[in-house]
Formats: structure tokens, sequence, C-alpha cells
């Protein structure tokens, strides 16, 4: 089956409101104005339940099909929060919100579940329950995970839960899928270093954190080049290098250094982060000054299951007459607490030739919106058929 002619009719309304939601972005899990938006269409769409304040400020609605007799429930995930940055895009729809801006396509996300949202209640063709689930905070605050904590899967008793992004690059309305690891883990680190700072022309009199600090920074990246597997992917990126002191003459006391750490196994997670420690603390030890390694895991390896994989690119196939496997992304994303709770899948769609995510040029390309909402509608439809 084809992209439905019911999302081409209403492409043009679920437009005006991504470009509403684009208009007002919210951060983190200050989507107070969006979380009402998203609450008040589901009431006046007529969805069998709609409650708010889920993981702080996100939304979930119940429609139930035609026919429960199935007990199924599907859970369709959707997030809505925006990025601390200032747009650039010159649309007559930007930002109005200085320093805050929708440069990942969550306001086509949420836009294209109230569509697949809209539909569902007024069709409800199909046996069983769907979920459509509105989270906050996917941009770092790991929304998904505070939804799950307060006990959304079993409340509703989501069995399947599926999710979508979009992405530049590929054909607007194409797909993209692979089973198994998919999204990386994303953790940080914040290394302190501590010498004994002084005057730069004596040296000899000093515990160099400088050249301590460049040290591990060079032999970190010997992780990925010494201690894993070549076939597996480890990426160590020191992103922040700051000393006690700014001046010309000065050996700096103290140096911190941040950055980032992704892997796509839970063994090489473990890896990265033993070996980063112990190469800190060896440098320092070497040098004669002191390390504090404070390494903070993140959003852990989002993994799509087999079964439901192999589903969700059928239903693709079945919207847009193909779905490609999608490649490994050393991006993380917090759909991955959900599907460390049930099986499911996420999935890519084409944005077309935009700028990519988290850039102030980026837009969300609204002739994805039909096949999107589709694939959704499709995703309910197909797992749970009227007989």
């Amino acid at each position: 089956m084809p992209v439905k002619n019911r999302f081409a009719e209403m492409q043009a309304e679920i437009t005006e409101w991504r470009r509403d939601i684009h208009a007002h972005p919210e951060l983190m899990f200050d989507t107070h104005r969006t979380s009402a938006l998203v609450a008040e269409k589901l009431q006046a769409f007529g969805c069998d339940e709609v409650v708010t304040g889920i993981g702080r400020t996100g939304v979930v609605g119940v429609i139930k099909g035609r026919a429960t007799g199935s007990g199924k429930v599907i859970g369709l995930r959707a997030d809505m929060d925006a990025l601390p940055i200032h747009e650039a895009t010159g649309v007559d729809y930007a930002s109005k919100t200085d320093g805050a801006m929708h440069a990942c396509g969550h306001d086509g996300h949420t836009a294209m579940l109230l569509g697949a949202a809209k539909y569902l209640s007024e069709t409800r063709n199909f046996d069983g329950t769907v979920v459509v689930i509105f989270q906050p905070a996917e941009e770092g605050g790991g929304g998904g995970k505070e939804m799950c904590d307060d006990g959304m899967m079993a409340r509703w008793d989501i069995q399947e839960v599926y999710g979508m992004h979009n992405w530049p690059g590929r054909p607007v309305g194409s797909f993209a899928i692979r089973a198994g690891a998919f999204f990386a883990a994303t953790d940080t680190y914040d290394i302190h270093f501590e010498g004994r700072g002084g005057h730069a022309a004596k040296p000899q009199e000093t515990v160099d954190t400088t050249v301590m600090a460049a040290q591990a920074v060079t032999a970190m990246q010997s992780i990925a080049s010494r201690n894993a597997d070549p076939v597996d992917q480890v990426v160590v990126s020191v992103t922040s290098f700051e000393t006690s002191s700014n001046a010309y003459n000065v050996i700096p006391q103290k140096v911190h250094l941040r950055g980032t750490v992704r892997t796509l196994s839970k063994e090489m997670r473990d890896l990265a982060e033993t070996r980063l420690k112990a190469i800190c603390e060896g440098i320092a030890a070497t040098f004669g000054g002191t390390v504090d390694v404070d390494y903070h895991r993140g959003y852990p390896v989002m993994v799509n299951s087999d079964a439901q994989t192999q589903f969700a690119a059928d239903v693709a196939r079945s919207v847009s007459g193909d779905c490609e496997e999608a490649p490994l992304v050393m991006g993380g994303e917090d759909f991955a607490y959900m599907l460390e709770e049930r099986p499911g899948a996420y999935i890519l769609v084409g944005n077309g030739d935009t700028a990519a995510v988290h850039h102030p040029e980026y837009n969300f390309d609204d002739n994805a919106i039909p096949a999107g909402c589709s694939w959704w509608a499709e995703i309910a439809e197909q797992r749970m058929p009227l007989s």
C-alpha cells in the first residue's frame, strides 16, 4: 500500500502544526507549550485517554481500535524538544525564541505522529490499542528514561514500541533501517590533572600539567587504535582543553579536559572506560602529578529487535516501495531506553538535501510528512489487523 491519500489531504494542516512548533522551540523538559498543544490536539481527535506529566512533561494518548480482542498494544514515539542553537534558516516561521531552534527535526516528528494519531482516531482500522508517546528532553536530558521510569510501559501494557527520525541526505520520504546495534552509547568525561604550577622560565621547578594533559590527549587515541578490536566501533574525542592560567609566562597548576566516548557494544563501552582511566592515571603518575577522572555514562546503545526491524522495513517498503539498510550511527538516541524495556524498532525517513541536523541552517522538509505519517499508521494497522 503506498502513501495513504488521507495524509496527502492532511499535509497542509500537519505542515501548519509543524511550523507553529518550529516557531516556538522549547528545550529539554521545558516543553510546556508543545506538550499542551499536543494534549489539546489528542483530546480534539477523540483519543480514548490523554495523560500529561509522564516523564515530567511527556504526553501519552491512547487510541483503541474497532476491536481489541487481540490484546495487542503498540507504542509509537516522537520527541518534542529543540536545541540551544541560534537559527539561521531565514524562513518566515523561524524560531521566535532567541538561542533555541528545532535543528534536529523534532518539530516534524511531533507533527507527523499527531497526523497519524488523528487518522487512527478517525478510522480505528485495527484490532488492539495504539499508544502515542510524545517525549521531552531527547537532546541530552534522557526524557525517554524518565517516561519509562514513570512506569509508562507497564501502565499501558505496551508490548512493542516504534520510533522514527528524519535523515538529511536521503531522498525525501525514503526509508532506511538496520537490526541490532544502530545508534551509539554516548558517554562523557571530565578529567582534572593537577601538578605544581610555576614560572615558565623555570620548568624544572614545576610539574607541568599542560604536558601531562597533552600526553593524555594523544594516548587516549590508542584506545581505538591499539585496545579495541579493529572491527568494533569506538570514538574517543577530546572536545575541551582548559588550563587554570592563560598567561604567557605561567605553567598552570591544573588542566581540565572534557570529551565524549561513543561505542556500539557493552563490552567496548566497558573497555573504553577502563582504558581511559588507566591511561590518565598512568600519565599523571609518570609526570609526578595527580588526576581525577569523572566518567559519565550517558545514553546506552540503541538496539533494534530483529523481528520488529524486519516488520518495520516491510511496512516502509509498502509505503515507499523500498527500505535500505542504514549505516551504523555514532550519534546517540534516548529511544534506546524504551528499546531496553520492550522490543521494537527505530527507522530513518529521508529529509532530502537539507543542512545536517544540529546545524543552524537545518530545516525539516514538509514533503516527508505523508510518508512518515503513513509509516506510523501502517505499523498499527499491519501489526494489529482486523480479522
